[in-house]
């Protein structure tokens, strides 16, 4: 058994990376594993790259038990409009970047069998829940899934932090965290997309920090990637492109951040 790097997930085959390979080594007919992330603000405490650090981690893990998987690198921009109040935020828009996931699936269909985005960021949902559906319409085999964790909160709080001291602890500056807003997300979030997520969270923090560990942080990524891996064997794919389980609900939590993410 073998490790990916930073995750402590073990795995039973080892991982090819699209990034590393040449042509010819490309496997005949991959699945194809994007993780896909973004470039924003999470507090005082985390690093703007967290969503991708956890999509990455999520996809790489999963992607090593997957038989015939090729592991792409991070789509690393995403929808992040509600967080632009903060110095750092990179957002491309929806619009942009249900552009790039079509062109990116009508590219990598070509070759790959089946491509699979893992989503480390909830402003991205709008972009999959067009881009995804469209590419199947087009006859190509593309599914999404979240990076959510039942319970978890909303942004850069407990959940995410103790992600990040597991897969990426030299990022996490905890002496710095602090709580932020703590009303349940749903409450929130028609301030949220009206204003951004400084009017209603001066830290940028949508959730408490406090009681993270990189022990609770390897728990929620062995979650996430044992219900991935299940799905992806599974392969069932909703309307909105997502792929599920039966009997599974939508877990978005922490993944969310504000939703609309312009």
């Amino acid at each position: 058994m073998a490790t990916t790097a930073g995750t402590g997930v073990a795995y039973a085959a080892p991982v090819t990376s699209l990034a590393g390979a040449t042509w010819p080594e490309i496997p005949a007919d991959p699945l194809l594993v994007v993780p896909l992330g973004s470039v924003e603000q999470h507090g005082h405490h985390l690093p703007l790259g967290t969503d991708t650090s956890v999509a990455c981690a999520v996809a790489a893990a999963a992607a090593g038990a997957l038989d015939g998987s090729l592991l792409a690198p991070a789509l690393a921009y995403g929808a992040s409009g509600e967080h632009e109040g903060f110095p750092g935020t990179v957002s491309i828009g929806t619009a942009a970047l249900t552009g790039l996931l079509v062109e990116y699936g009508r590219s990598a269909g070509r070759w790959a069998r089946r491509l699979l985005l893992v989503n480390g960021h909830g402003g991205n949902l709008d972009a999959l829940r067009s881009a995804v559906p469209r590419l199947r319409s087009e006859g190509r085999d593309v599914a999404w899934f979240a990076c959510g964790s039942p319970g978890g909160d909303a942004h850069a709080g407990r959940t995410e932090t103790s992600l990040m001291l597991h897969v990426e602890p030299e990022g996490v500056l905890g002496s710095r965290a602090v709580a932020g807003e703590t009303t349940p997300i749903g409450a929130l979030l028609p301030r949220l997309r009206a204003e951004g997520v400084r009017a209603v969270s001066p830290t940028g923090v949508l959730g408490d920090p406090a009681g993270a560990s990189a022990e609770e942080g390897r728990a929620l990524l062995a979650d996430l990637v044992d219900r991935l891996v299940g799905a992806a064997r599974d392969w069932r794919v909703g309307e909105d492109g997502r792929l599920v389980r039966p009997g599974d609900h939508e877990v978005i939590t922490h993944a969310s951040g504000a939703g609309g993410g312009r």
